[in-house]
């Protein structure tokens, strides 16, 4: 008789014949989704450019040149404009400004690479300075000071010198509009007659955030003048200066700059001390006994007739 052919499908099985088929099984059907995934999307882990975009926000100037300078890809990417834009004004904490004239890697170098006013100009009288920051003139009008106190109510003359002597202030018109950088500068004074000049001067030292990369600051034809000074002939128990946006002198931020209680420090503190806000700056040092102060107004131009593109307030002891 012919031998009857089992049927392994209608037979159990061993337990010990199913684990091994079961075994088998799975080893011969094993392949490795994830080397497949990796393989697949292998771009996406290391040059995707909205992961990296996102990365630069969180980096400074220096650490996005070395990451630049890595490879050309990453390159490419961090020459973006719209990443140096962000970081800019991320590090200067200002509003964007309604345009600029030079590139957002350029304007950030600008501003943080160390160099101030004096670097340029008369280095021979710098002695120390001090980074306030940045603010924004929106107005095309600015309010210089050497008083710390809200004006009640401001009086449009057309004398600066009068404006000076009776309010102790002046308005300065045609200022560039955008991002201003703030610097408190200790400088040898100019050679004068003042028997009491002790040889230094504090400067109030705002400039657009463009001066420094534009042609004529740098050939030399753009230069400071005079628009204005005022005698406090009396002791003053501070040297200060301040630069407002008319338009928001009201404004809740500009109010700091009037709370003199919160950053100028005591009366026996002698160190410099400035506060700056979305649309003005100040800056004061206490004084000891004294006869009073010699203030000067200095602006630059763009040009004979060109837009105000750096201010400084100065003060000297009487």
């Amino acid at each position: 008789m012919p031998k009857r052919k089992r049927n392994l499908s209608s037979e159990p099985q061993r337990p010990q014949t199913r684990r091994r088929l079961r075994r088998t099984k799975t080893i011969c059907s094993c392949n490795s989704p994830s080397s497949t995934f990796l393989n697949a999307h292998s771009n996406f882990f290391w040059y995707e450019i909205d992961v990296w975009t996102e990365i630069t926000k969180f980096l400074d100037g220096r650490s996005l040149v070395m990451l630049a300078a890595t490879s050309r890809w990453f390159h490419g990417l961090i020459m973006e404009e719209s990443i140096w834009k962000y970081v800019c004004l991320r590090d200067l904490q200002v509003p964007a400004p309604r345009s600029v004239a030079f590139n957002w890697i350029n304007l950030y170098a600008s501003a943080f690479d160390g160099s101030h006013s004096y670097m340029f100009r008369q280095p021979e009288k710098h002695i120390d300075w001090m980074r306030i920051g940045a603010f924004s003139i929106d107005s095309s009008v600015a309010l210089l000071t050497e008083k710390l106190t809200a004006p009640v109510k401001i009086s449009y003359e057309d004398n600066i010198e009068n404006m000076l002597q009776s309010h102790g202030y002046c308005l300065l018109n045609n200022v560039k509009n955008g991002i201003w950088i703030a610097d408190l500068q200790l400088v040898r004074c100019p050679v004068c007659d003042l028997n009491t000049c002790d040889g230094t001067m504090q400067t109030l030292d705002a400039r657009h955030i463009e001066l420094f990369l534009s042609e004529g600051y740098l050939d030399g034809s753009w230069e400071y003048e005079l628009i204005g000074s005022h005698d406090i002939k009396k002791h003053a128990d501070g040297a200060s200066g301040a630069i407002f946006d008319v338009n928001y002198l009201k404004a809740t931020s500009t109010s700091a700059v009037f709370n003199l209680s919160s950053w100028i420090g005591k009366q026996t503190d002698w160190q410099p001390k400035a506060v700056i806000t979305l649309h003005a700056v100040a800056v004061n040092t206490n004084l000891q006994k004294n006869e009073g102060l010699h203030v000067k107004y200095h602006a630059m131009r763009a040009g004979d007739d060109g837009e105000v593109v750096s201010i400084r307030v100065s003060q000297q002891l009487l």
